[in-house]
């Protein structure tokens, strides 16, 4: 069962986005929150496997609590940010404090439902709609100003290099293993040795850091 905290500053969309996400059998809404502290606060306490954030939300809002959660390293809770704004500032702020996944309010029950699931499993998720655009957009102001991180990136094997570029086309494990002629085993211990050596969380953001650090190319 998958343990899910709703936050959100408005009561009905609030009520709406748990009404729809229990009435997946494998999804189960633990708790609700209206502001940004509170939404830290019940991660805390309850242990949720997603909290769906929005971000707009008033005193701390949905991306100072989304850093809140992915810092407290004794939390290891995803954040998957839902919001109707369609703003570059708000994805990159969001994907920035570490967000899991971001996906538009506006997405149907069926997509909701599988964002909420791919988050869980550590795969990360983008809207469908921003993702070209935001990858690229994301990669030209990263590499414009980051600092590269030869080491890591040098630490790198052949193999999960070539993982790391087929994350980045959104392959499933499964598919992965089909282009690189592996057993699905191999994949995941590959996709194990490339999080741990980028430091990232799920397969969002260590494309995000192969986008950063110029392993990988959006054109």
């Amino acid at each position: 069962m998958i343990r899910v905290v709703v936050a959100d500053d408005q009561l009905i969309v609030r009520a709406g986005l748990s009404v729809v996400l229990s009435t997946a059998d494998d999804i189960d809404v633990v708790g609700e929150a209206a502001d940004g502290d509170e939404a830290v606060r019940l991660t805390r306490e309850l242990r949720p496997d997603v909290v769906c954030m929005d971000i707009r939300m008033p005193g701390t809002d949905g991306i100072a609590a989304t850093r809140a959660i992915v810092a407290d390293l004794s939390i290891s809770s995803d954040v998957l940010i839902l919001t109707t704004f369609d703003v570059d500032a708000d994805i990159f702020a969001a994907l920035e404090a570490g967000a899991a996944g971001f996906l538009l309010k506006g997405a149907d029950e069926h997509t909701l439902r599988q964002a909420v699931r791919s988050v869980a499993a550590g795969d990360g998720t983008l809207d469908q709609r921003l993702t070209r655009r935001i990858l690229k957009e994301f990669g030209e102001r990263r590499r414009a100003a980051a600092t590269r991180r030869p080491s890591a990136a040098a630490a790198l094997t052949d193999r999960e290099r070539d993982v790391l570029h087929l994350l980045a086309q959104g392959s499933s494990n499964a598919e992965i293993a089909t282009s690189l002629f592996i057993e699905p085993t191999t994949v995941k211990y590959h996709l194990a040795g490339l999080l741990q050596k980028t430091g990232s969380r799920d397969r969002l953001q260590a494309v995000l850091w192969g986008i950063r650090t110029g392993i990988i190319t959006v054109e």
